[in-house]
């Protein structure tokens, strides 16, 4: 007798109507593929029952009325979370620039205080929102129990490094009203970084159409004070209470709906330690990014004050929020799930998703750096006004941050993939080094060229390491590829300087534009070329790889934690 057919023996189930609706189709357990669970139906007692290894039960009749697809429900969640997202950069976008248009000093220390801000955000978050997901979704976790030792954490790295923003800001002896603004975003960032422990629970729970819901109510709440501030002529340090509003708004929804049951007991400082060691890698490269990313803009503040941080700015928020979005939205919250799952069971498949996913996504990104390269001198006139002509020639050298960021973006999302997440920290570290001693040194001889030098040369210097290092391991990316893409952009260019000699520039940007499209499209048309893990020859081993056997892999996997 199988185990099947003894758990139906001792938990029978009554005979069934014919005229009856049929028993819903069985699923697999999450947490064990070998569990059959049924739908619990009424007077039906038994609800779980084990399948022996080879043997799989008859699937009964479904429904006349199946449920909708588990990916319906993601995609719904997903577009739920865009929305949110995707209303709060427009309106914080259509904020800077009312601000540009009033004053680009204002807006100079709005962007500073906001630069001071992130930094303080990441900080005090301590690289624990993606830990957190793993801690919560493990079998049997306390869930309240981790959650409390993530938000002690958080409270403690909160007030140590605000106590580093009160040093820094009077150590930079900033001048009101720059000092009450940065003080006061940097406290709005501080209640974001506590909401964002509750908003990563609901993740877990799937509740991300709440997420989004209160995000965007949040929103709504703090921008919609920002422009009636601003109408009414507030003054800076007032208007800059949008930023705490809006977090407290996020704070109180998002603590409601989770629950603070469970959540105010004594801190477990074994089970603290055993958290910050974990999560101390990823806390590491958090800071060392916001730093690299932010560090120009204080030596370039202390050279031209808020105004040359407003032209910096102005281009800035452009290239940055395209690589933000494509960063968090494509490549975090898609991409990066399906590399650590196939990571220990097909190395092959990581290999091809993320080939594929290099060729669409540098091809645009390829595509979005020409437009804003050719169109520049249109722009930022249209939108920020004519006081900001610094920021037209400092946009066409920014552009090359959309490529460089992609790249050691997808690149450091395989990193960690891969278990070797030191390595990846020890890159960031070596660009942080090599931005600040650059900034010491060009800033104060050529304010804006060497603001954009800065962060270009850095985050280029982070992506041919992370580059390189994956490459080895993984080949996820041929070297052709890459040719194809820089043939692409040097057609397109070639086009767009000598067309504008003999024809108006509208009808040649178009052209070149299209021309790198079709090229483009072409080769991403083009079949894939052999990608993966080198084999072990390749690798300079001995002998070839049996017939038959996996394919051997270049790194040890990842301990077990």
């Amino acid at each position: 007798m199988g185990i099947f057919d003894l758990a139906t023996v001792l938990c029978p189930r009554k005979p069934v109507n014919v005229e009856r609706k049929p028993k819903p189709p069985p699923v697999f357990s999450p947490t064990n593929p070998d569990i059959l669970i049924y739908k619990k139906a009424r007077n039906q007692p038994c609800a779980m029952a084990a399948v022996s290894p080879g043997f799989m039960p008859p699937v009964p009749v479904q429904s006349a009325t199946p449920k909708p697809p588990a990916s319906h429900r993601l995609a719904v969640k997903l577009v739920s979370l865009l929305s949110a997202r995707w209303l709060h950069e427009l309106l914080q976008f259509f904020l800077f620039i009312y601000l540009a248009r009033q004053s680009s000093t204002t807006y100079g220390i709005f962007q500073l205080a906001l630069s001071l801000g992130s930094i303080y955000l990441l900080v005090g978050e301590f690289g624990l929102n993606l830990p957190l997901v793993s801690l919560l979704s493990r079998p049997g976790a306390n869930a309240r129990q981790t959650l409390s030792q993530v938000l002690t954490l958080k409270a403690g790295a909160l007030v140590l490094a605000g106590l580093g923003v009160l040093f820094f800001v009077f150590w930079q002896n900033y001048a009101s009203p720059l000092r009450e603004v940065a003080l006061i975003i940097c406290g709005g960032m501080g209640l974001e970084a506590l909401a964002s422990t509750f908003f990563t629970t609901l993740q877990v729970q799937g509740r991300q159409g709440l997420e989004g819901r209160l995000r965007a109510a949040a929103a709504l709440v703090g921008f919609t004070y920002a422009f009636t501030a601003l109408a009414l002529g507030a003054p800076p340090y007032a208007v800059a209470l949008f930023k705490p509003l809006e977090a407290l708004v996020n704070l109180l929804g998002s603590t409601a709906a989770v629950g603070l049951g469970g959540l105010w007991r004594l801190p477990d400082l074994r089970g603290l330690w055993r958290t910050c060691r974990g999560v101390a890698v990823f806390a590491l490269m958090e800071a060392a990014a916001i730093l690299y990313n932010k560090a120009n803009v204080f030596f370039l503040e202390r050279r031209l004050g808020p105004q040359g941080v407003a032209h910096y700015s102005a281009t800035w928020v452009l290239v940055d929020g395209v690589s933000t979005i494509a960063t968090t939205l494509v490549l975090q919250s898609v991409l990066f799930p399906l590399f650590a799952k196939y990571w220990e069971v097909d190395r092959q498949e990581v290999a091809r998703l993320a080939h594929a996913s290099a060729r669409w996504l540098l091809g645009a990104g390829l595509l979005l750096m020409f437009f804003l390269y050719a169109e520049s001198d249109r722009i930022i006139p249209w939108l920020y006004g004519p006081e900001f002509t610094e920021a037209v020639w400092l946009q066409r050298w920014l552009v090359l941050t959309i490529f460089f960021a992609l790249v050691h973006n997808l690149s450091g999302f395989l990193m960690i993939s891969m278990g070797v997440p030191g390595v990846l920290a020890a890159f960031y570290l070596v660009g942080l080094g090599f931005n600040l001693l650059f900034c010491w040194l060009v800033i104060p001889r050529a304010p804006l060229l060497g603001a954009a030098l800065a962060i270009i040369l850095t985050k280029g210097g982070i992506a041919l390491m992370s580059f390189t290092f994956t490459h080895r391991r993984l080949r996820f990316l041929p070297w052709r590829d890459l040719g194809q893409l820089a043939a692409a952009a040097l057609v397109g260019l070639g086009c767009f300087h000598a067309g504008k000699a003999y024809l108006s520039r509208t009808p040649v940007s178009i052209t070149a534009f299209c021309l790198m499209l079709g090229l483009l499209v072409y080769w991403w048309h083009r079949k894939f070329p052999q990608v993966g893990p080198p084999s072990r020859r390749e690798m300079g081993g001995e002998g070839g790889q049996k017939p038959g056997a996996p394919a051997p892999s270049p790194i040890s996997p990842p301990p077990t934690p």
